[in-house]
């Protein structure tokens, strides 16, 4: 039977996303032979390409290299103090990157099998997708369209300005003072990986301990770690207000409702360069005309 033009017949899968999951399911689907189309209204790769996996690990591997360098006479070597220059390392990092683009490229899937399609994909039906003024039919439909961070309601944070995971390995330019809004996994990771590049960090959590989904004793050995590559940690905290800077640093107003040791906390401010939003994920479904598709939702998926 001869195979139905781009866009047109029945497709046993249309998926919309193409991060990680949308990937795999549309060479899987198209590898056992079945008709997929993928939609993508951004970026081929989705997070774990361009702003998550691939990026973060190459500026972690940098910042270990540092750390180590630093930590020679561990190797019996001579320690020393290692020359940082923030945007060769951010460079590497987008040239790492592009070395893998194309194993998640447009061409690529078009190769596997897979109908590509690029702009804003909107259920029209359980079987009906629209991309522009094309209304794809399909027996099933697959929701990659994953999450983005979340913006905290916090008075002058808008002005002040902003990095998320989307943005941070964009910057050429050294974090200087870094304040990172949030103790979980990428506040962690990307804090630890910042101090180890030269930048001085404050790490925020609303929380007792970080890591908040794993046993206390793994989050109290990972800030005493991140505390020896020069974390700083206020935790039981949250940010009330930021004053932003005029040409010099962002002003930034924190209650700490418990000190460390238990002590009473209070109000306290400090100057921060660059914010770092790292509290969470909320997921991406605007514009999905989701209850067309009679697709309950919330704020959390």
């Amino acid at each position: 039977m001869e195979r139905p033009r781009k866009g047109e017949g029945i497709y046993n899968v249309v998926v919309i996303g193409a991060g990680t999951a949308g990937l795999v399911t549309a060479a899987g689907t198209a590898g056992l032979g079945g008709r997929v189309a993928l939609v993508e209204r951004h970026k081929m790769g989705g997070d774990c390409l361009n702003y998550g996996c691939v990026p973060s690990k190459a500026l972690i591997k940098s910042s270990r290299v540092a750390a180590l360098i630093r930590h020679a006479d561990r190797f019996g070597l001579d320690p020393v103090q290692p020359t940082i220059d923030y945007g060769r390392v951010v460079r590497r990092v987008k040239s790492l990157r592009a070395r893998i683009e194309p194993h998640d490229s447009v061409e690529r899937f078009e190769r596997l099998g897979v109908d590509v399609f690029l702009g804003q994909a909107t259920l029209e039906s359980p079987h009906e997708v629209r991309v522009g003024d094309k209304i794809l039919t399909t027996r099933h439909i697959v929701i990659a369209t994953g999450g983005r961070a979340v913006v905290p309601d916090v008075p002058g944070l808008k002005e002040a300005g902003y990095e998320t995971n989307e943005t941070i390995f964009e910057r050429e330019s050294a974090p200087g003072r870094l304040l990172v809004i949030g103790g979980g996994p990428n506040g962690c990771e990307l804090a630890q990986a910042m101090a180890r590049l030269g930048a001085r960090v404050t790490l925020v959590d609303r929380g007792a301990q970080l890591l908040h989904r794993e046993d206390s004793e793994v989050a109290a050995l990972l800030q005493t770690q991140l505390e020896r590559d020069g974390v700083r940690f206020l935790l039981c905290a949250r940010v009330e207000t930021v004053t932003p800077g005029r040409g010099g640093p962002h002003r930034v107003r924190l209650h700490q409702d418990v000190q460390g040791g238990g002590a009473p906390g209070g109000v306290l401010d400090l100057d921060a360069d660059t914010i770092l939003l790292a509290a969470g994920r909320r997921p991406i479904v605007e514009g999905l005309g989701l209850e067309k598709a009679g697709v309950a939702y919330t704020d959390t998926g």
